[in-house]
């Protein structure tokens, strides 16, 4: 089930408030996780055990680290580090290290029958319940005493297909809080948050990335069959759409969290206003940055054991990112090309961007495009040597003309909207009540129309 269909928003979404909010006190918690189990198992419960069993292994790991002595704590961490990550390597990298042996050494080795279809969330989840048992482990929190609230936490269904990877330690006091969880502002809140998010969704990541999927797709025009101006076209609007597709359902993940009485932090910063590589890090996909940050980064010494031991951390925290989204050599490479711009930036190139801020501008939004043509080359139609050459290369083709015609309402749409004005502009609009509900009104109107037209696809980040 996806937030952007029908039977979601004016099915399951609409019941689950109601018993949430009619449920009083303790009750909220079970009401949330059961609603929770519900949303993870309605497309099947082939991986409920799975869910359960880490659950279950994690609460209890919880207790024993609490109550465990001093000079023993040392062998728990990593063996439930060890735990959770083999059950994230099983099901999402097990294949594709195995087809990696084939290659290098011809070993002969069967790939194994892990499914089609990750488990829904997986990667996510996993990540929040190794931040839990590291926090648990290094004192920032206490063990969670409560298995519904544990349970409930992990489950989370706002966050269980992209995030945000929200901290336990950032939900607890909300999930202890019984009595004052939901209330009028931080539920406005999330209406606010939800509708945007879903206009992000539906009117502008799939109109744009109609586009892509047209140069791309085995119905389409086909990549090597394009321009090199309709190839830089292609890969602007899969930029947008990758954007305001993950951005839009944070935002919706948010809005939901908000109407439950659970205030998160904000995953994404208009990135595409960055005027360096590093600054784009610090409002893509925040809470990922920040946990990589939080539980590589610094354990393994951040910035306080020279430049060398600096630069082998970074090195390790970008291959980890490109490794955490997908099961491909691109992603690696994607995570290499990050660490090597953020390294050049480091040594010299940062103090230059600060004094032109248009130039650094560009030259962030070109790079960053560049790099989404690498993260989206182990989609069949993409190969990244082809579009390498069609970016690079000039050749004819298919003139962008046509997809300028049909798509450059929304392109220009999709330009404006990642840009600080669509804020500003809400901003003055809510000083007026009267005026800030119309609005919302009529975008909600708009947002059903494309949802009922619509195939309900589900979001890109749902499947790294």
């Amino acid at each position: 089930m996806v937030f952007n269909s029908v039977v979601f928003l004016f099915c399951f979404l609409p019941l689950a408030l109601l018993a949430y909010y009619l449920v009083p006190g303790r009750g909220k918690n079970v009401v949330l996780l059961v609603e929770s189990l519900l949303f993870y198992c309605w497309t099947g419960v082939e991986y409920l055990p799975l869910i359960v069993c880490l659950i279950v292994f994690n609460y209890l790991w919880g207790l024993l680290t609490a109550r465990t002595k001093a000079k023993l704590k040392g062998l728990l961490p990593a063996v439930a580090v060890l735990v959770n990550l083999a059950a994230l390597v099983y099901f999402k990298y097990a294949n594709f290290l195995i087809d990696t042996l084939n290659r290098i050494g011809n070993f002969g080795l069967a790939a194994l029958d892990v499914g089609a279809v990750l488990p829904l969330g997986i990667s996510y989840y996993i990540f929040k319940i190794i931040s839990y048992e590291a926090d648990v482990y290094t004192g920032k929190v206490e063990a969670e005493k409560d298995p519904i609230a544990f349970a409930a936490y992990v489950l989370f269904f706002p966050q269980l297909i992209v995030g945000p990877i929200i901290k336990y330690r950032d939900m607890a006091p909300q999930l202890h809080n019984y009595k004052n969880r939901c209330n009028a502002a931080l539920m406005e809140r999330g209406v606010e948050l939800f509708l945007f998010g879903l206009a992000k969704k539906v009117i502008l990541a799939d109109s744009i990335g109609a586009l892509w999927t047209d140069i791309i797709s085995t119905g389409g025009v086909g990549l090597s069959n394009v321009s090199t101006p309709l190839a830089w076209l292609g890969i602007i609007a899969y930029s947008l759409q990758l954007y305001f597709d993950f951005a839009g359902y944070s935002e919706m993940s948010n809005g939901l969290a908000a109407l439950m009485g659970f205030d998160c932090a904000a995953n994404f910063d208009l990135p595409y206003i960055s005027a360096s590589i590093t600054e784009f890090w610090r409002r893509w996909h925040i809470s990922l940055s920040g946990w990589f940050r939080d539980y590589i980064y610094i354990p393994l010494g951040g910035n306080r054991k020279g430049a060398a031991r600096q630069m082998l951390n970074m090195f390790l925290v970008w291959v980890a990112t490109g490794i955490w989204h997908g099961a491909s050599w691109n992603f690696i490479v994607w995570g290499l090309y990050y660490f090597v711009l953020l390294v050049i930036e480091k040594n010299f190139l940062l103090k230059f961007l600060k004094k032109c801020p248009l130039a650094a501008h560009i030259y962030t939004l070109f790079f960053v495009v560049l790099g989404w043509g690498i993260f989206t080359a182990n989609q069949p139609g993409a190969p990244l040597g082809l579009l390498l050459n069609k970016l690079f290369v000039p050749q004819g083709g298919i003139s962008p003309v046509y997809y300028l015609r049909n798509y450059g309402v929304f392109l220009v749409l999709g330009c404006v909207c990642s840009s600080v004005l669509p804020r500003l502009l809400w901003e003055r609009i809510s000083r007026n009540t009267a005026v800030k509900a119309v609005v919302s009104a009529l975008l909600a109107l708009l947002c059903i129309a494309y949802v009922v037209a619509a195939t309900n696809t589900t979001a890109l980040y749902a499947n790294f």
